[in-house]
């Protein structure tokens, strides 16, 4: 599914909109450049799953923890150059814990075509700037069934 943003509240929006159906055990994989929105995306998803206070990039504390509808991990890879550094957050323990994982940079968890940790149910969220404000987000259900995602209004 394809969706066009022209703002950064825009990208929230959808992002809250999106939060909304999301359960515990979902895992969304964030793709885009440097200040794609990966981030925006990821603050209104928060506040979909009920999360109030301002989400911060981790890009240096690499996890981010917080209490929402359920619990949320923020996770960002930027920094991280290899799958062993990846491992060695013991990353195993968020991606099958009882919260909703997003994961900025994601393409780090690739090993081929395949991503690494057994990640096979999980949304991906590919935000592409055309522009100064403008963003296509596609988010593609990967392996996933049932009524959440077939029924998710996005406009």
């Amino acid at each position: 599914m394809r969706v066009d943003s022209h703002s950064q509240e825009q990208t929230r929006k959808l992002g809250e909109t999106f939060g909304r159906s999301l359960q515990p055990g979902d895992i969304v994989l964030l793709f885009g450049d440097l200040g794609a929105g990966k981030t925006t995306f990821t603050q209104g998803v928060a506040s979909g799953l009920g999360f109030t206070d301002y989400i911060r990039s981790p890009t240096f504390t690499l996890i981010n923890e917080y209490a929402g509808k359920w619990p949320i991990y923020h996770i960002d890879l930027y920094r991280l150059d290899s799958l062993n550094d990846i491992r060695a957050l013991n990353i195993d323990d968020y991606l099958y814990g009882d919260g909703v994982v997003l994961v900025e940079w994601a393409e780090k968890l690739f090993e081929g075509e395949r991503p690494g940790f057994g990640i096979e149910a999980r949304y991906e969220v590919k935000i592409g700037g055309n522009g100064k404000n403008h963003r296509t987000i596609d988010i593609t259900p990967v392996k996933i069934d049932g009524p959440a995602f077939r029924d998710f209004p996005l406009q």
